[in-house]
């Protein structure tokens, strides 16, 4: 007669050790670090290109060079670190290249100013197109599993028979959205047209670089966000009137430290 197992020993063991082994190699992703983001992206690059592109020190041409490594490096390092494309990385080395090839060029500070605007402004004018395709980037920047509970919303605007009148408000969310994108365009040119004024390759054009940079965050990115938190709190009122669910019910929480 085979022995009797003791309950919650052997019977279990391997099903146990497979799980722990699987929760011991689960890494959970590393959060990126929004100090280092804005030291390499816009501290460390504004310095060079204000200060260290004297030519007693690296000069016009290294100096940009130097300060367009910090960005173009940090963006790479996040692709490595991730394994994916995230669409603003993508958008930031996209920026850097241009403004690296543009000033390398010695090309008239009229196209740097073009250049400023067109990105958010195509990305403003994409936010507009998706509404007519089954994949609208509201979704993707607002309502995704990241932000919210989307499959518990689904549910309960089923329940209250509110799918189309959450689909509208939707809509204006995504006009809100792309309004934020279309002042950045508009603020990013504003911004280059009265900081650029140097001829390009001189150390007063990197200088003029380097100000707009640092400009940027107080004059673009914030009027932006606020624009963008309003599309955000918008959204956030609509689902809470056509689900009848409290905010708290819908938000993700953080996760729980292990």
């Amino acid at each position: 007669m085979e022995p009797k197992q003791a309950p919650g020993t052997t019977g279990n063991s391997t099903n146990n050790m497979a799980a722990d082994n699987t929760a011991t190699n689960k890494k959970p992703q590393q959060k990126e670090n929004m100090l280092v983001n804005i030291l390499l992206n816009i501290v460390i690059p504004t310095l060079i290109l204000t200060k260290g592109s004297k030519e007693a020190y690296l000069g016009p041409t290294w100096g940009l060079i130097a300060a367009l490594a910090f960005p173009l490096g940090y963006g790479l390092y996040d692709y490595w670190r991730t394994r994916k494309i995230n669409l603003f990385s993508a958008i930031g080395l996209v920026s850097v290249m241009l403004t690296g090839g543009i000033s390398l060029l010695k090309l008239p500070p009229e196209y740097m100013a073009i250049k400023e605007a067109t990105i958010p402004g195509l990305l403003g004018l994409a936010t507009l197109l998706s509404i007519y395709t089954p994949y609208p980037l509201v979704r993707t920047f607002l309502y995704n599993e990241k932000v919210m509970q989307v499959d518990k919303v689904h549910r309960a605007l089923e329940q209250y028979n509110n799918v189309s009148a959450f689909e509208k408000s939707l809509s204006y969310a995504t006009y809100m959205l792309a309004a934020s994108f279309f002042l950045s365009s508009a603020l990013n040119y504003v911004l280059a047209k009265v900081v650029l004024v140097s001829p390009p390759g001189t150390e007063q054009y990197n200088s003029e670089l380097g100000t707009m940079t640092a400009l940027s965050f107080p004059v673009i990115t914030i009027p932006s966000m606020i624009v963008f938190m309003g599309a955000l709190y918008y959204l956030f009122r609509s689902i809470t009137r056509l689900t009848h669910l409290h905010w708290e019910e819908i938000i993700i929480g953080p996760e729980p430290k292990p």
